[in-house]
């Protein structure tokens, strides 16, 4: 994908209507610490069009951006280690639940994990939830620099068997400091976007 120009297009909060998009939509779900903006960044070739911070789960709000008016990457709120209160955590759920539910353009759901640890609770629950929600969702896993290249097959093993994925399932190991697996991404969402046209 060569990306010829990106914006962020639409911030959804927890009462903002939903846009209507006419253009294929994938999204991203994460922890909040899992570098999902670093990998939204990697995958347009931008510095900080998503926002990273010191302070996980900064990303409350759904956000859309739109590559070279095409298609849309969709930045779910972070999960897990926010530190807010509970109701707050449960409207971002609702918030959440109405997209996947009321998008009629969503093509895919995106996992990110960290490759490092295996699943926690909090992942568990979210690739059920999605699957529950009628997406069989793609899995990434995250910070793949931050492993030697012989831990790799060990650390998909975990992952696999730690989120009991349905067979089939693709992972994809991903490195926002070196880009690895960018291409391999970018390859899933065309293929999703061109299927679903």
């Amino acid at each position: 994908m060569v990306i010829k120009q990106v914006g962020l297009e639409t911030v959804c909060g927890i009462t903002s209507k939903l846009p209507e998009n006419t253009k294929a939509e994938v999204a991203f779900a994460g922890k909040s610490n899992v570098g999902k903006s670093s990998l939204i960044n990697g995958l347009l070739n931008r510095k900080a069009l998503a926002r990273t911070s010191s302070q996980p789960g900064k990303t409350q709000t759904i956000n859309f951006y739109n590559v070279n008016d095409a298609l849309y990457l969709v930045d779910l709120p972070g999960y897990g280690y926010a530190k807010v209160s509970q109701s707050e955590k449960e409207k971002w759920g609702k918030l959440i639940e109405r997209y996947l539910h009321s998008s009629k353009q969503l093509r895919a759901v995106f996992l990110l994990v960290d490759i490092r640890h295996e699943p926690g609770a909090n992942d568990k629950t979210m690739y059920e939830w999605i699957c529950h929600n009628g997406y069989e969702p793609i899995i990434i896993a995250t910070k793949l620099d931050k492993i030697k290249r012989s831990q790799i097959q060990k650390q998909m093993k975990l992952i696999r068997e730690g989120l009991q994925v349905r067979p089939g399932t693709q992972i994809i190991p991903f490195s926002a400091e070196t880009k690895q697996g960018r291409d391999e991404i970018w390859d899933v969402i065309e293929a999703l976007c061109e299927k679903g046209e």
